[in-house]
């Protein structure tokens, strides 16, 4: 058992090094296909690896502390990307906020939200959780997306979906605000009301999860923790910036394809949060719905409440349009989503079919992508 774990931990150093090392070697050149294989394989073991790195920082400060490090981990490094493809310029430069932003709402609400329910439930046959917690952070979602991603399409003073300067910087604002008082009610005011809770056998709450009982491994050292939050981040910059040199030929295949540009930033999107996807159904499987949806809900929340007050900051030198507003088919899907969670949330308990609504959703809003 011991050389097991010590063989696992082994390769979850090294593998974050060499992807690292792998990504600043090919920056500059990375065209030849063989090089594209090798990102690819990188990209993946490096997700796998933040996983891993994730669940340890995580059992060590507890729900909802590590759902929370790894949601906040890949959001500011997602902000970094979209940045970073904002200011390279190209054809869908005015919209990729919003629709990376978007998509990972989708991707988010309905797809680590409907994986997480339907694992857990055809597991457990009924998955339970805390309706008040869970139903906070989901009006928290609704909010932001609507003052961010809805009203822009609706004011009048800016161009088309574009918000005015000073409407730029309340939505900013509002939405810093928003993500921090949800993170002191998670955190400190209501913090037991996102722990992961028992249930009889109807499904029903009946208290928190006794967390010295459930037979998990003792939590890890102060050292190995603190080695682990470090790579991480250097799993998720590995993440980040493999996709990044995978970008143009993603941008190449979904020309090829003649599918729209929005299509490239769900891609990213999908690239960006599987860390996250991986760790939500680990835990459904464990019986921890409730953390598996702080992470779906988090991971929405901080994609919007950090990455438009950074892309409003980032303005200033970005030339050109920041179209935020929806269309009017991607309204309609988020009102869907919103509606389909609030049912979802709103009982505290949830049985398969509940996630599989949720995923058939996110096939609607992947399909409707390709096929606008």
């Amino acid at each position: 058992m011991t050389a097991t774990i010590r063989g696992r931990f082994q390769w979850t150093v090294a593998l974050p090094v060499l992807a690292l090392v792998l990504l600043a070697a090919t920056w500059a050149n990375h065209d030849a296909w063989p090089v594209l294989v090798l990102i690819g394989a990188a990209l993946v073991a490096s997700v796998v690896c933040a996983v891993h790195h994730a669940e340890v920082v995580a059992h060590k400060v507890g729900e909802p502390f590590g759902s929370l490090i790894l949601a906040v981990a890949v959001t500011v490094i997602e902000v970094g990307l979209i940045v970073m493809l904002m200011t390279s310029g190209g054809e869908g430069t005015s919209t990729y906020a919003r629709d990376t932003v978007f998509a990972a709402i989708m991707i988010t609400v309905n797809g680590i939200l409907g994986i997480s329910l339907l694992v857990g439930a055809a597991k457990h046959h009924l998955v339970s959780f805390n309706a008040a917690g869970t139903g906070s952070a989901l009006s928290t979602v609704v909010a932001l997306a609507a003052v961010c991603l809805v009203l822009p399409s609706f004011t009048t003073s800016g161009e088309g979906r574009e918000y005015s300067v000073s409407q730029l910087a309340f939505a900013a604002v509002a939405s810093l605000a928003l993500y921090a008082a949800f993170v002191f009610t998670q955190t400190v005011r209501h913090r037991d009301f996102f722990l992961p809770v028992s249930s009889d056998d109807q499904g029903r709450a009946t208290g928190l999860l006794d967390e010295d009982g459930d037979g998990h491994a003792d939590p890890p050292s102060s050292r190995e923790a603190g080695l682990s939050a470090a790579l991480l981040v250097a799993s998720l910059v590995a993440v980040v910036g493999l996709a990044k040199l995978l970008s143009p030929s993603i941008e190449d295949g979904v020309k090829s394809l003649g599918f729209p540009y929005a299509v490239v930033g769900v891609v990213i999107a999908l690239l960006v949060l599987a860390p996250e996807s991986i760790a939500a159904v680990r835990n459904a499987a464990r019986d921890r719905v409730q953390t598996s949806l702080n992470l779906a809900l988090g991971s929405a929340m901080a994609s919007i409440g950090l990455t438009i007050p950074t892309i409003a900051v980032a303005m200033i030198w970005v030339d050109g349009p920041l179209v935020l507003g929806l269309e009017p088919t991607q309204m309609v899907l988020l009102a869907i989503t919103v509606a389909v969670a609030t049912l979802t949330v709103v009982q505290g308990r949830a049985k398969a079919l509940q996630g599989f609504v949720h995923l058939v959703l996110l096939a609607t809003f992947l399909f409707l992508s390709m096929q606008p």
